[in-house]
């Protein structure tokens, strides 16, 4: 996936209307019903303002490119912090590489030891 991820993308495949509660839906990872409710309210308690923002966006908005579906609801949700908030997931990201690190060094340190009972196991398999 690339930057382009993080960019408001009008949500056709799961559109009711013109897919822009579905792209605020994706964007944000709140759930798609929640933003057409609360548009639907702002739209009887405002003064109309609400339904031209939304026909613009309908209109101004890019569709999301096919490319950019989640592969798993890890996917998503990953994305959805990323544009959330990037600098979190950046350090989550560097946390995880981290711990990885660390790891590998213990596994790197484990067999170059001087470890009689590794060694056995290992003349055992051959």
């Amino acid at each position: 996936m690339s930057a382009s991820q993080t960019k408001f993308y009008l949500d056709k495949q799961n559109a009711k209307w013109l897919g822009v509660c579905a792209g605020i839906a994706d964007y944000t990872g709140i759930d798609a019903t929640v933003v057409r409710i609360a548009v639907l309210i702002g739209t009887v308690l405002g003064s109309g303002a609400l339904i031209v923002a939304y026909l613009i966006a309908g209109y101004i908005a890019p569709s999301k490119p096919r490319e950019l579906e989640y592969s798993t609801p890890d996917d998503k949700k990953f994305w959805q912090g990323v544009r959330a908030n990037p600098t979190r997931t950046v350090k989550a990201v560097r946390s995880k590489f981290r711990d990885i690190d660390r790891r590998l060094a213990d596994i790197e340190t484990y067999v170059t030891s001087s470890n009689n009972r590794l060694a056995n196991e290992i003349e055992k398999l051959r």
